[in-house]
């Protein structure tokens, strides 16, 4: 068991990156059941789609998320400040401004990782929406910087610039953001990791909440981030390795019912504990294969793990398929676990 954290419970942040594609409100509720105290985000969505798209679609939320932030887009004050609103009207309890993403769209529309470059542009639009969103916090994601920018009073002044601003928790992926040249995939890879900039700033800046974000790969390494800044958001890791966001809300919360430390729970009594979240969905339309496609992971490196995975794979898609499905693919691995 990973060590419980010095930082007292109710300064210390646990959370789950916003990832496009992955993050929406099914792995949401799946990670809500697998880490009772995490703050769990959004896909992005930006502010014109908030305000003029499908909101029931984009801001879908079930009750069991919260705390839950949306992390929009975007580099209009005006339209940034009225998303949030309708974000925290439709019961986000953050909104979260991403000043990190580096793909194409983003810098066609002059936001995302751009914004690095324009401080005082984000300053304008955090100071907007926290008029907008009084009591609310309003958060930013950011990179160190973009492409060759390495100066550390740069990337200071990016900070101060928006803190003054009223912003006081930033999410710190700890490497540049490449704007030409690499993939959105390639950018989460590529550009070494600098966490020693985000531990830098806690410590010039100690007032402010400092999260750190970028290649996390397990418990021992979040918790190590501990020594220096306020949380670690986990990425592709809690995704792929779901159990992990289970063990680290057991080391550092102690788990659903808080203190004492509880013991860690079976990946068959979690999943289980999904069931009424998946059967009310599918009793609303919802296809299984759009639900089960985010536990796929929980059994990874575990006895039985491929073969829970090809069950789901196979048979989530079928016509009438149903929480039965689970359950098969439950009892074969549990059979494979008792055998190894």
């Amino acid at each position: 068991m990973t060590a419980a954290p010095a930082i007292p419970a109710d300064q210390l942040r646990l959370s789950v990156a916003p990832m496009m594609d992955w993050t929406d409100a099914h792995c949401r509720a799946f990670h809500r059941v697998l880490a009772p105290h995490a703050r769990l985000y959004s896909e992005m969505v930006h502010a014109n789609a908030v305000i003029h798209g499908d909101r029931a679609r984009l801001l879908a939320m079930d009750p069991s998320e919260h705390p839950v932030a949306l992390q929009l887009g975007g580099s209009e004050p005006a339209l940034l400040a009225q998303a949030a609103r309708i974000g925290v009207d439709a019961g986000f309890d953050e909104i979260n401004l991403n000043c990190g993403c580096p793909s194409d769209r983003v810098q066609a529309g002059r936001f995302g990782a751009c914004l690095m470059r324009e401080p005082a542009l984000v300053a304008d639009s955090v100071a907007a929406m926290i008029a907008a969103v009084p009591g609310v916090p309003v958060t930013v994601k950011c990179r160190l910087g973009v492409d060759d920018d390495h100066e550390w009073a740069r990337f200071l002044a990016f900070i101060d610039t928006i803190a003054e601003a009223g912003c006081t928790t930033f999410v710190v992926h700890a490497r540049n953001a490449w704007l030409q040249g690499l993939s959105p995939k390639e950018n989460r890879e590529v550009p070494p990791l600098r966490y020693d900039w985000a531990y830098r700033l806690k410590v010039e800046r100690s007032a402010l909440q400092v999260v750190v974000n970028g290649g996390i790969a397990d418990a021992a390494e979040a918790t190590a981030h501990l020594d220096h800044v306020d949380g670690a958001m986990l990425g592709r890791a809690a995704y792929h390795t779901p159990f992990l966001l289970h063990e680290l809300d057991v080391a550092w919360f102690g788990g659903s019912t808080g203190s004492p430390r509880t013991e860690l729970r079976s990946r068959s009594e979690l999943l289980r504990a999904y069931r009424p979240y998946v059967e009310a969905r599918l009793d609303r339309g919802v296809l299984l294969k759009h639900i089960v496609r985010h536990v796929l992971g929980l059994f990874a490196g575990q006895p039985g793990g491929r073969a829970f995975r090809q069950v789901l794979s196979e048979g989530a898609h079928k016509p009438g398929a149903d929480w039965s499905l689970v359950e098969q693919a439950l009892a074969l691995t549990e059979r494979r676990e008792q055998a190894a």
